[in-house]
């Protein structure tokens, strides 16, 4: 019994004393991390602890300081990014690394062509290839399409097929199901098995604490760039989990406040929006707001949760139905007008649509409501763009030296909460609010949803679509279900059930036999 408890302990690759400065931090404090064969290794810890830094020295992207590398009896001081894949080593990066401006099969096999004579890259067997693995992994996307076209959930999944092309022994993944569904995580789930069962070894790491207790053979916890603690699975709870995280404070997890719910707020009729293919995006999706209410969207990749936010934000200019925002119609779709009659998005992808990467975190805090500090049709008063940028860097606790920093040195936490800034300093009335916890640790995720009840106390009215069931379950007010574009379920706050939200965003996805199997039950 002993020798098989070892034989399932059987570390693959080891990285010792890794030890990484940056000028002013130090971003890893001399770790050891073990990965065991054919297992899931699960490496937690709050953003800035250290988990993306590791990764990249695995994959060959970075050069640690110093330490070492144990791989198959090998060692190593440290991976080019070449030597990491001739050794089996694949990654998913958490920030996607896509070519926008080429197609979806161009992408997966980028570096990888499949040539039918020298020099000549063979696209009809790419693109085949790519649509086997994207059947994989049931989702029906085109290998044609230009990947700038896909929404966020859908890159992901372009992703995860590019990673599931190459031959590996070890699959890093690094945030992989951010921005999908419960359904879709579950068939990433079932290839996850599939990969365990072939002897692949998988190092996971997501903020998604639930996910990690069903899936993870061993966890190791990172705090601050030092290794906390190192486990098997079966040894801990999710409570054990955040408070190594955290530092023995759990109570930051999310939870739902006291407030009181008032008259409607915003009101939307019929909402038409025509994609490129035959069906709607959106196929007359009514719904009303209230004053001081957490509404819930939620429903699967392609349900039209983000087309919907987007349509209401003014954003399509071709969406069809009608608005109304305090009893007023709203008119022609433009965002512009619709930011100042009170209506803010904090959109999915925060590093594409809601930052400027070149930018400090004052002017990027400001960028949507300059016309409220502008004293002059040429001056913006600097005095008050000060004092509402110093208003909301400390009422939104960003972890940084300065509100003049560029962006790009925070936290992806600290970087969702000035994204959230800069959406309150327009001073709305109704927040859309687009998976706002992706990617973020469960600290900053308790943080930002204190946020949110604060605001709903004082009477501000929120949709919030997340593909997180807990979250939708524990903060919101009522759950609205999409599928294909349609309204197919309405729940109260008594009836928010897992199995009745997973149902209704099923309704016109099941396929023939899948529907006689539900009728029988």
């Amino acid at each position: 019994m002993e020798e098989k408890k070892e034989a399932e302990k059987e570390v693959l690759l080891r990285a010792e004393n890794i030890r990484k400065v940056y000028p002013g931090t130090t971003a890893l404090k001399g770790v050891d991390f073990n990965v065991y064969k054919g297992k899931v290794n699960v490496l937690v810890g709050e953003n800035g602890a250290g988990k993306s830094t590791l990764m990249k020295i695995l994959s060959g992207v970075e050069t640690p300081t110093s330490g070492k590398i144990i791989l198959g009896g090998q060692e190593f001081t440290h991976f080019t990014p070449k030597t990491a894949t001739e050794q089996g080593i694949g990654i998913i990066y958490q920030e996607l690394n896509l070519f926008p401006n080429m197609n979806v099969a161009e992408n997966i096999f980028l570096g990888k062509e499949i040539e039918s004579k020298p020099g000549w890259i063979d696209h009809k067997q790419q693109e085949d290839k790519a649509r086997e693995l994207l059947m994989k992994l049931e989702q029906d996307i085109d290998p044609k399409v230009l990947v700038q076209s896909l929404k966020v959930g859908q890159q992901q999944i372009v992703e995860i097929a590019k990673a599931l092309s190459e031959d590996v022994s070890i699959l890093i993944m690094d945030e992989p199901t951010s921005a999908l569904s419960k359904t879709e995580v579950d068939v990433l789930f079932q290839i996850i098995d599939e990969l365990k069962s072939n002897g692949v070894s998988i190092i996971y790491i997501s903020h998604r604490l639930e996910e990690l207790i069903q899936i993870g053979d061993f966890i190791t916890v990172l705090r601050d760039g030092a290794l906390i603690t190192e486990k098997p699975m079966e040894e801990v709870n999710l409570q054990w989990i955040v408070s190594s995280m955290v530092g023995g404070d759990s109570s930051k997890i999310f939870h739902s406040g006291q407030r009181s719910i008032g008259e409607a707020v915003l009101k939307v009729e019929d909402l038409f929006l025509q994609g490129s293919a035959e069906e709607p995006l959106l196929d007359g999706v009514s719904l009303e707001l209230n004053r001081g209410e957490v509404l819930g969207i939620y429903g699967l990749l392609g349900a039209g949760r983000s087309e919907l936010l987007e349509s209401v934000m003014g954003i399509h200019e071709n969406a069809g139905g009608r608005i109304f925002l305090d009893d007023e119609e709203l008119g022609e779709p433009d965002i512009k007008d619709r930011i100042k009659k009170g209506i803010a998005l904090v959109p999915e992808d925060r590093q594409r649509e809601g930052l400027v990467q070149t930018m400090s975190v004052s002017h990027n805090m400001t960028l949507a409501g300059l016309w409220r500090i502008v004293q002059s049709k040429f001056h913006i008063g600097s005095r008050k763009e000060s004092e509402n940028v110093n208003s909301m860097f400390q009422g939104m606790s960003i972890k940084a030296a300065g509100p003049e920093v560029l962006i790009t040195s925070l936290s992806g936490g600290n970087q969702q909460k000035v994204v959230f800034g800069k959406s309150l300093l327009t001073n709305p009335k109704v927040l859309l609010l687009d998976e706002p916890t992706r990617g973020i640790d469960v600290g900053a995720k308790g943080e930002i949803f204190n946020i949110m009840n604060d605001l709903a106390e004082k009477g501000l009215g929120i949709i919030l679509v997340t593909s997180e069931l807990k979250e939708i379950m524990a903060i919101c007010d009522r759950v609205i279900v999409l599928s294909k574009g349609k309204v197919t379920g309405e729940f109260s706050k008594s009836e928010i059930d897992e199995d009745a939200l997973v149902n209704a965003s099923a309704i016109g996805h099941m396929t023939t036999s899948q529907r006689t199997v539900r009728e029988q039950v």
